[in-house]
């Protein structure tokens, strides 16, 4: 398979993230083959994700753990070539959403319009206004104690327009690579070319970071950017939840 080690990285640091995100609530948990995180009153990250290829032994455990833990989404990496997520689709789950994990070798900064303000959130203040846009942009709650809690391990920025809060994104670093995450801009404020230069000033952060590689994974409504920066495809994630008369 092309990429190995990049497609590793990529799904090392979205689950390493989910990981630190979980932890000081108390809300990652693992065992051998299955991790994952539900934390109290917010939409993310509430994720199951396996460490290693599906089997037919796992989905007893796996609907177990969704009726208690209801709402958690289970991302199927595409990269096993075994087709095992036919387990999950006979099984009453089905596609919530996809993704495309893409990279980037960070060789050079990007030029910048100048046009945004950037401030890390660092104070309960900050991050009551970074948890108030957020919903805004992607239409689930990320609560501002989940900033409060990981001021140290994870980069949260508010990005502003004259101004007024437009919109999010997050750092998240595993070694020599970096994870760009919830970029998003308010409704009123797209198709101004901001996610674009969200984009170029996070990438330029993490090259001040000492970051080699960006890792990020794309909806459909934002990968044209992506590519247009130069990100190139790795692997496809398929977000599953469990049918709801289950």
């Amino acid at each position: 398979m092309k990429n190995t080690d990049l497609i590793k990285d990529n799904i090392d640091n979205l689950t390493g993230f989910w990981k630190t995100i979980g932890t000081p609530f108390l809300a990652y948990y693992k065992n051998d083959s299955i991790a994952y995180c539900k934390i109290k009153n917010s939409g993310w990250p509430n994720k199951l994700w396996f460490k290693e290829d599906i089997t037919s032994e796992d989905l007893s455990k796996i609907i177990q753990i969704l009726h208690k833990n209801p709402g958690l989404i289970i991302p199927y990496w595409d990269i096993f070539e075994s087709n095992s997520n036919q387990l999950l689709e006979q099984n009453s789950f089905e596609i919530k959403t996809e993704q495309m994990g893409m990279f980037l070798k960070l060789n050079q900064k990007f030029t910048l319009q100048n046009n945004l303000t950037f401030k890390k959130v660092t104070t309960e203040e900050d991050a009551k206004i970074w948890a108030d846009v957020y919903p805004n942009a992607f239409g689930y709650v990320i609560s501002k104690e989940i900033l409060i809690q990981d001021y140290q391990n994870v980069h949260f920025y508010l990005v502003a327009a004259d101004k007024k809060p437009i919109g999010t994104f997050m750092l998240y670093q595993t070694g020599k690579d970096m994870g760009i995450h919830g970029v998003g801009v308010i409704p009123e404020m797209r198709r101004k070319g901001f996610a674009e230069e969200i984009m170029k000033f996070a990438m330029n952060l993490s090259i001040d970071l000492n970051a080699e590689t960006a890792h990020l994974q794309a909806s459909a409504m934002g990968k044209d950017i992506y590519t247009r920066l130069g990100f190139e495809d790795l692997f496809l994630i398929k977000n599953y939840v469990l049918n709801s008369n289950t």
